[in-house]
Parts: structure tokens; sequence; C-alpha cells
């Protein structure tokens, strides 16, 4: 993959470097986030990772430009000093597609990437699904409530997508982390709690819907259709 990276500290620009180019991937990399903006705005990339602590524009503006300028597509890995439940939220509310906080670990860093680049890589078109108010296009990865397209990240769109296609059945958080994230279970999976409780708000996933999103006490949760009063009248 082609990669931009912004980071300001230049031994660990060089250091994630050196990982990336390891692993066959091209890597172009910026110390300011107004010269990232100016590099991606000028070539193509197939990912894009932001640290937080910038000597200009702090990674968080960054983040908020890229999706306004550059849409929802392009995967974002987010890198950030700060562990706070809070500011994690927020990055990944703002667009982030993944996250990582310092010290960076070069294995679950590379692992990380290979998942986001493998979930963004084309697929065979299929035909669009309906599910009940809900319209999935895969090959546009779009999904329509009523008609309209909802905005979701990335990592939103294929958690919303896995639960619909697994509906009725009993999903553990390790499963969802694996399969959706591509991550082994020692990763936190507060991530999954976090990116639940956004996809339950941007799809509206009530009974008034036609959907319940269940959370499993210690284990998980399971999305179900709930039939509506005078359907099939």
């Amino acid at each position: 993959m082609n990669i931009a990276l912004v980071e300001d500290d230049p031994h660990q620009q060089q250091l994630m470097e050196v990982w990336l180019a390891t692993a066959q991937h091209a890597t172009k990399s910026f110390s300011t986030g107004q010269a990232f903006i100016g590099g991606v705005t000028q070539e193509h990339f197939d990912l894009l990772i932001i640290d937080w602590m910038l000597p200009d524009i702090n990674g968080d503006k960054v983040l908020v430009w890229v999706r306004e300028h550059l849409g929802w597509n392009i995967p974002v890995l987010f890198i950030t000093a700060r562990d706070q439940e809070e500011d994690i939220i927020k990055i990944l509310k703002l667009g982030a597609d993944d996250y990582m906080t310092k010290p960076v670990k070069h294995l679950e860093m590379l692992a990380r990437i290979e998942a986001l680049g493998r979930r963004a890589a084309p697929r065979q078109a299929e035909e669009p699904t309906r599910f009940n108010r809900y319209l999935l296009d895969s090959g546009s990865r779009t999904l329509y409530y009523d008609g309209a397209p909802l905005e979701l990240t990335q990592k939103e769109f294929e958690l919303a997508t896995y639960l619909l296609k697994n509906s009725g059945r009993l999903l553990s958080r390790v499963h969802l982390l694996e399969s959706v994230w591509g991550l082994t279970a020692d990763v936190d999976t507060r991530t999954v709690d976090t990116h639940i409780s956004r996809i339950r708000k941007k799809l509206q996933l009530t009974p008034e819907n036609g959907w319940r999103l269940t959370p499993i006490y210690g284990y998980g949760y399971r999305l179900e259709a709930v039939p509506q009063l005078g359907a099939g009248a």
C-alpha cells in the first residue's frame, strides 16, 4: 500500500518508515499537519497514519479535514499518547477507523494496517441487499436508510454489515473483534462497545424501526429483526 504518515518525532517517524518498508509498504512522511494536508491533496494514498500531537495543527483537526475533503472511504489509523477513554471515543467519532496508543508496537501496527487495507480493498460486486428499511450496497460500500445514505466510517460500515448479515446470532465481543477488525482477542474489546454505541445511534436500531440490538452482559451482542405491527397487511 501507499501510506501517508504524519509524525513530528524524527526518531519515531524513521522507525515507522523502516517497519512499513519491511512489510513492502511505500511511505511518504510529513512532520506537520499542513505539510501532510498539502501532500495528500497531490497524491493518492491507500491509508493514512495520523499522530495527535503535531507542532502546528493537532491530529484531530487534520482528521476532520481528511473526512471533509477526502471522504470516508480512505482508512485512517490514528496514533496517540493519550489513553483516556474519552480521548479515544472523540477520535473514533471524528472518523478514525482504528487507533493505537504510544508506545506503538511493531507487529501490532503492521497487523492493524493489514486489516484496514484488507477491508478497504475492492471486492467483487454484489447485488444490493435489503434488510427491512436498510439497503446494503457492498460495491459502493454504502448503507442506505429509507433511501438516504448513512455517513459511516469504514469500520462502522463493516460492523453494521456484519451485524445485519448475522442478525439473530449471538456474537461475542471477541468474535466481533476478530471478524471485523481482523485482530486477536488480546486487543482491548472496549473498541467494540464504542462502535456498537455509534452504530446503534446512526442506524437508529430501535424496535420502532424494526430492529433490536441487545447487549448480553459479559459476552457480546445480538441484533434481531422485530416484527412490525401491520406488517404484511
